[in-house]
């Protein structure tokens, strides 16, 4: 059926669930992880679920259970082990809520504002030079673009680049940026007067974090959100990240003819020794402009 997972995907997957060597057996982890996904990707609620995935509440329990012990997020941090550290991109996308998941009380604590469309909540994504998800977060829609820039915008590597849009412009970002080594290359304000080194030819690469959008809006349970707590909303957002993991894992394998020369070296214990992340591909110009000259002025 369709959303379910290959054998290439299951062997990947497979190595991070989690073990349970005593007491009552599971029920087969693939059949609830593809209900799971059926969910998902068909954004039905779980009274829908067809029987051929076993009980709902089954999926339903696993999804939550798992989610509490933070397995989801475990397996999205796995799988991108392995990332292209030289650049990072972060953005925001906003996603209306369903009436559904409108009737909790006090939705402000479950990432739920009230902006001009109404309801809506915020996902905020950091991804790496190929647009796939490193970090995750959901913040009310009236929130912010940067509110959480000082915990998405940790660990970075020296010599790394991050890439923004002009609602990241601030003095204390690109300060933050700077004490780890790295540079920040975001579009100055209008009404900027400081000169600000920034590389509108190294900018057009920010259409990769976008795409990434797009694609896990692909998923209805995420496109509009119908869960009333946040906690399993951004657990469907990490589960529609592991999708696309997976898909790179499956189609890109080491040595395969036309794949990109930039490869990855992923711990063996956490995943099969064959992959290779494809490298972001800056988008070429005619007239190419040298650096100092698209850099302001010290």
């Amino acid at each position: 059926m369709r959303y379910e997972l290959s054998e290439s995907e299951w062997s990947v997957i497979s190595r991070l669930l989690p073990n349970k060597p005593r007491g009552v057996p599971r029920v087969d982890d693939r059949r609830v992880l593809n209900g799971i996904f059926w969910v998902l990707r068909s954004g039905a609620p779980w009274r829908d679920l067809p029987a051929s995935y076993g009980p709902r509440t089954t999926c339903y329990n696993r999804f939550v259970r798992w989610r509490r012990a933070g397995v989801w997020e475990h397996i999205m941090n796995a799988l991108g082990a392995g990332h292209d550290a030289a650049i990072r991109m972060i953005d925001t996308s906003m996603v209306r809520v369903h009436q559904h998941a409108a009737t909790i009380a006090n939705g402000a604590r479950q990432a739920q504002g009230r902006s001009r469309g109404g309801l809506t909540t915020k996902l905020h994504a950091v991804v790496d030079a190929s647009g796939l998800p490193l970090k995750l977060e959901v913040t009310p829609g009236e929130a912010h673009d940067n509110r959480l820039c000082s915990a998405l915008l940790r660990g970075l590597e020296p010599k790394a680049m991050v890439i923004a849009d002009r609602g990241y412009d601030a003095d204390w970002i690109r300060a933050l940026v700077n004490q780890q080594g790295a540079w920040a290359n975001i579009p100055p304000k209008r009404n900027c007067k400081d000169p600000i080194c920034f590389s509108p030819h190294l900018y057009r690469a920010r259409n990769h974090i976008e795409r990434f959008f797009n694609r896990i809006k692909q998923c209805r349970r995420v496109a509009t959100r119908y869960d009333k707590l946040a906690s399993n909303y951004l657990a469907f957002m990490q589960l529609a990240s592991i999708r696309l993991w997976l898909r790179v894992y499956e189609f890109t394998p080491l040595g395969r003819p036309g794949c990109c020369a930039m490869q990855v070296s992923i711990p063996v214990e956490n995943l099969p020794a064959l992959t290779c992340v494809r490298a972001v591909k800056l988008p070429s110009r005619r007239a190419r402009r040298p650096f100092p000259r698209v850099c302001a002025a010290q």
